[in-house]
């Protein structure tokens, strides 16, 4: 019994991969590109998670998995066409099973105020139900002949060994067993002619029972195939039909069928090749992954963290030796900072997953909202493989989901004005992930009216977020969907209008280190790009002087450094300047006096100058003191032992011990000071927002 709760988890780990594969395959027969296998495979899935359900007595999950199973066998018998409707019951029914597998994992009853509708809807295409059929789905009890069987009329003749194996992983043939009574009628027969002599020399992981099932009725060989689909290469399985010829063999696709022995002298040869191919399976590892648990994988990044801080150390103390440049430890250290990155690399690597179970969450979603609002919507998902930080995929469900409805209620338009304007009457929104530059960028693309900037600020005036004369560029107007309380909705529904929606997701996605930007196009649609860094834990960061203090500057957000001279410089108002750069001028934002410090008294000429991108100012330049040096750094929050503080994101640790504070660029430029300065004209005829 101490192993009930690890086989269980196991249980609902297999059922991740299984929703994952349904999903995949639902979504290939609504587009229209399914086959029979990709319909048989839809069906495997649902029938192992009722399989597997049963042995842990989850009834509720049995019960829904075998309706839905009886539609798919109906479906791949083609005695049922999938048309959009059965194919809107089929992910509906799909989404349901999803659900009930998390209520199983966390033991919670079924909702069975949403169960039921979906029940119906499956019923519905089986047709009324007969006076002797119950909504259950029950086991039917086993019977056993262990003398022999009765050689009538059988169909199919189903002869499996269980290896060692077989019994290794716990699997247990009861289970298979049971499954094929639900094929048809059957005789059962148990032999245990390998059963030794002498019980002292009975193991009892080996194998020495071998099951013969007699199957009748009209079935095919598929669903016995499918039985056996996880267990057919942990045991001696045959599968004889006697339909057209007597007892013909038939072998699965990954295991052809055998030679047919010569005739000669009957010796026990048969069952020495028996042992030896059993041994043979035994000898090979039955599975290539290690399932870890994530505390583990938690406590090994921080070691590597403490690895990387070690060797900023070590590298301090060679620059306080004032060795010679030629010294080979100098040689040694860089050895030792490849080695280092690797593994930190490597480490990470383990925490990645790919954002395809995110991904396929996001649909359901988007069903939803469609059926919410009544329009008619697709969502296509592009770059399922990206590979992203297990902490960042669980924290992103949350502004995705904001993100898809609000692209659905606000973005797509209702199929009438779509159609009027020269659209398909069917929406699209693309969801896609990719690697650019050491970063994760997610975007969210419709092709719907695109933002009403008129609009947006008009209700940013109304809510009192900004000042009726404040003069504001595209992107500010953009950037104002993110502000608390902020909405356009003209009623609070399910979907919107409580101003909380965009709000929730640049807080999540800048607590993240990420950033979103806005591109939209009046007519045609608007793209949200999510861009976060690979990993939380390490970064590569600029180090600087600011008034003396040392600090960190994510090498992300940095485009250039710039020693100006006094004819890059120009003043606005009496405080500000600006940095004319390639016939362009960006504020500049001395960095001390940003965080409170006393200013520093040299001029900008003697400092150095940080280029920046931000979402709030498309450039942006930061005056620090000096730059030491560009290297990898370890990430440490302060939120837990000091709360939120303005324009800081964390803190790492030096080589020498000392604490340095890691800048937050989008804090310290998303400030009131920088966002309120009225554009002013330039020689260009262009205006910028001066600092």
């Amino acid at each position: 019994m101490n192993n009930e709760p690890s086989l269980l988890d196991t249980f609902f780990e297999e059922c991740e991969d299984l929703i994952i594969a349904l999903s995949d395959g639902l979504t290939e027969m609504r587009d229209g590109q399914a086959d029979n296998e990709t319909i048989n495979a839809v069906f495997r899935a649902v029938h192992s998670i009722k399989g597997a359900a049963g042995a842990f007595a989850l009834d509720d999950l049995v019960n829904f998995a075998h309706k839905f199973e009886t539609v798919l066998d109906d479906v791949r018998a083609q005695r049922l066409a999938p048309d959009d409707s059965l194919l809107r019951t089929l992910q509906r029914a799909g989404d349901m099973l999803a659900d009930l597998v998390d209520n199983a994992r966390n033991a919670t009853p079924a909702n069975r105020a949403l169960v039921d509708p979906v029940l119906a809807e499956l019923q519905a295409f089986l047709g009324p139900e007969e006076d002797t059929a119950t909504d259950e789905f029950v086991f039917e009890p086993m019977s056993l002949d262990l003398g022999g069987q009765d050689d009538t009329s059988p169909v199919y003749r189903i002869s499996f060994t269980p290896g060692r194996t077989f019994y290794a992983l716990g699997h247990d043939p009861l289970l298979l067993i049971l499954a094929i009574q639900d094929l048809g009628p059957t005789e059962i027969c148990v032999t245990a002619n390998d059963l030794p002599n002498n019980f002292s020399n009975l193991h009892w992981d080996d194998g020495y029972l071998t099951w013969t099932i007699t199957l009748s009725g009209p079935v095919s060989d598929l669903p016995i195939r499918e039985i056996f689909q996880f267990v057919d290469d942990l045991c001696d399985l045959r599968i004889e039909n006697n339909e057209c010829a007597p007892f013909a063999q038939t072998t699965f696709p990954d295991h052809p069928p055998q030679p047919e022995p010569e005739s000669g002298p009957t010796t026990d040869a048969p069952q020495r090749g028996l042992k030896d191919e059993q041994a043979e399976r035994t000898a090979i590892k039955p599975t290539t992954t290690l399932r870890v648990d994530p505390e583990r994988i938690d406590r090994l990044i921080n070691a590597v963290g403490e690895l990387i801080i070690n060797q900023s150390v070590i590298s301090q103390r060679l620059q306080e030796a004032a060795l010679p440049n030629s010294s080979e430890l100098f040689a040694d250290l860089d050895d030792y900072k490849l080695l280092a990155r690797e593994i930190q690399e490597g480490v990470m690597a383990i925490r990645a997953q790919p954002v395809k179970p995110l991904f396929q969450r996001m649909l359901r979603i988007a069903r939803e909202a469609s059926d919410a609002t009544g329009k008619s919507v697709v969502l296509i998902t592009e770059g399922e493989t990206t590979e992203v930080d297990k902490t960042v995929i669980e924290r992103l469900a949350d502004p995705l989901t904001h993100m898809i409805r609000n692209a659905i209620d606000h973005g797509i338009e209702s199929p009438e004005k779509r159609i009027k304007s020269g659209k398909a009457q069917q929406g699209i929104i693309r969801l896609s992930a990719s690697q650019r530059s050491g970063s994760i960028v997610i975007e969210i693309a419709d092709d719907g009216a695109g933002l009403n900037r008129p609009q947006i600020r008009d209700t940013a005036i109304k809510k009192g977020l900004i000042a009726d004369d404040t003069i504001l560029s595209d992107q500010e107007i953009d950037q104002l969907l993110f502000a608390p309380g902020f909405s356009t909705a003209a009623e609070v529904t399910n979907l919107s209008g409580r101003g909380v929606g965009m709000d929730v997701v640049k807080t999540t996605i800048t607590g993240l280190g990420g950033r979103v930007a806005i591109s939209t196009v009046p007519g045609r649609g608007t793209t949200f790009s999510i861009t976060l860094p690979l990993t939380l834990a390490v970064m590569d960061g600029m180090i600087i002087n600011v008034s003396g203090q040392t600090m960190v500057v994510p090498i992300t957000n940095i485009l250039e450094t710039i020693r100006p001279s006094q004819t890059d410089l120009s003043k606005i108002g009496l405080n500000n300047d600006l940095l004319r750069i390639r016939g362009d001028y960006v504020p500049i934002i001395d960095l001390a006096e940003r965080l409170g410090h006393a200013p520093p008294g040299r001029p900008l000429t003697d400092r150095v100058l940080l280029l920046i991108q931000t979402e709030s100012i498309a450039q942006c330049a930061l005056a620090v003191d000096d730059i030491y040096d560009q290297r990898q750094v370890v990430v440490k929050s302060l939120q837990g032992n000091y709360g939120y503080i303005l324009g800081v994101s964390g803190a790492t640790i030096l080589g020498d011990g000392k604490i340095a504070l890691i800048i937050d660029p989008e804090a310290i430029t998303n400030t009131t000071s920088v966002q309120s300065q009225i554009a002013q004209p330039t020689e260009g005829g262009r205006s910028y927002v001066a600092a």
